[in-house]
């Protein structure tokens, strides 16, 4: 157990503040209990933290996320310069994804998964792609995950791209991994997905009681490709076969849609994620919730791990394109939670914290917390993080894992991805 003596306490939910002592109990799912001192001496085997001064409030999730990218950063420039979002694909992540073996998949998950955990995410929904190396991928990244102590929600990205031989292996790695995990069946997106195997994944979803993951329209020719070959667009096609039924199925992107889309998806039980920052830069277009009901959250799309920055970004460039307010960003911040907790999936309960050292030249109070949150907050002020009870930050520095030893080998495996990218 962990005693959090003298916490600033926020309500995630009601923003409510207290001055207050937290007991957090260690297991999934586990409970806090909020302590008078004359209680303290109750727990005299508590671990003690003194937050006096700081913040605590419960930690924050990632709604979409691609470990696979993790060491791509600062690579070189790819052979041929995209030009448009299918040639980003073509000549950048397809070529990465096809480099990777089973060591950089591992250290790409540990990378992700300290990064997360600095930033204050406990749980990262991640959707994964390795077409040479798909047997076993994610149990290795499960298992990195479990090593830093980051609960997780995880798939592989089934597709036709690399050969129907290859999607059949994406769908019995996915069978195997939710056999015994709880996971998603993931889809790149429907212009790579054909007929056979977007059956086979909603099928294997609808056994395992499970849902969809999948790009939807993110660039305009998803539905330019699924107009000429089905005679639909992107989101009839997923209703038509059943693929928008399941409250666990999580729709990325979501950018060229039509209004009757827009509508099929509000009047469903599925959930969309925005990324923000991935459109920009791949210069897709801008998201707008308009018409897409409340199950909205959002995702760093292996942009990086920090969930207060891509929640900053949806607000400021929300501006021009979206309907979205205050309350509303920090709404689709938190409704990671929701899609969680209203599904039952494990591993975000309320023994989740992460402690904030945040100094303001003015006041926080419950009635100004939306400003501080979009203008203030940053990953920057984060200073311990607890994930199910236990403690896997502590004074900015990762406990689980040796951060420094995993970041060196890490960098010499980018080395040699870039080297093999190259070729």
């Amino acid at each position: 157990m962990i005693l959090l003596k003298n916490a600033t306490y926020i309500d995630w939910k009601s923003l409510g503040f207290s001055k207050t002592n937290i007991l957090v109990k260690e297991g999934i799912d586990n409970s806090i209990e909020f302590l008078e001192d004359s209680d303290l001496a109750n727990f005299p085997d508590a671990k003690i933290i003194d937050c006096d001064g700081n913040i605590v409030t419960k930690s924050f999730g990632v709604g979409h996320h691609h470990v696979y990218s993790a060491l791509a950063r600062g690579m070189g420039a790819p052979k041929k310069n995209p030009v448009n979002f299918l040639e980003i694909l073509e000549y950048i992540w397809w070529t990465l994804d096809k480099c990777l073996d089973e060591e950089m998949i591992k250290y790409s998950a540990l990378t992700t998964a300290i990064a997360c955990a600095k930033a204050g995410s406990t749980f990262v929904i991640d959707h994964h792609a390795s077409p040479f190396h798909i047997d076993n991928s994610i149990e290795i990244i499960a298992d990195a995950f479990d090593k830093v102590g980051v609960s997780h929600l995880l798939c592989y990205e089934i597709t036709d791209r690399d050969g129907l031989d290859k999607a059949q292996k994406g769908l019995d790695e996915t069978e195997n991994y939710l056999k015994s995990n709880q996971g998603l069946v993931g889809l790149h997106a429907s212009f790579t997905v054909g007929g056979d195997t977007l059956k086979k994944a909603i099928k294997l979803s609808n056994k395992f009681n499970s849902g969809l993951h999948i790009h939807v329209a993110e660039d305009k020719s998803d539905q330019d490709h699924c107009l000429r070959t089905y005679g639909k667009r992107v989101v009839n096609r997923l209703k038509d076969l059943g693929g928008l039924e399941s409250s666990k199925t999580i729709l990325g992107h979501c950018l060229h849609l039509s209004d009757e889309e827009r509508e099929l998806i509000c009047n469903s039980p599925v959930w969309v994620v925005q990324n923000m920052e991935s459109n920009l830069n791949n210069k897709v277009g801008y998201f707008s919730g308009k018409g897409l009901g409340k199950n909205l959250m959002l995702g760093t799309d292996g942009m990086h791990s920090d969930m207060l920055q891509s929640a900053k970004f949806a607000f400021f460039a929300g501006q021009q394109s979206d309907i979205i307010g205050y309350d509303t960003a920090y709404e689709r911040f938190r409704n990671v939670h929701k899609y969680l907790s209203t599904n039952g999936f494990k591993g975000d309960g309320e023994n989740n914290l992460v402690i904030m050292n945040y100094k303001s030249p003015t006041p926080l109070t419950k009635d100004n917390f939306y400003g501080h949150f979009l203008f203030g907050f940053s990953s920057a002020i984060i200073t311990d993080v607890i994930s199910n009870g236990k403690l896997i930050v502590k004074n900015r520095i990762v406990q689980t894992v040796n951060e420094d030893e995993i970041l060196e080998k890490s960098q010499k495996l980018a080395k040699r991805l870039w080297g093999e990218m190259r070729n």
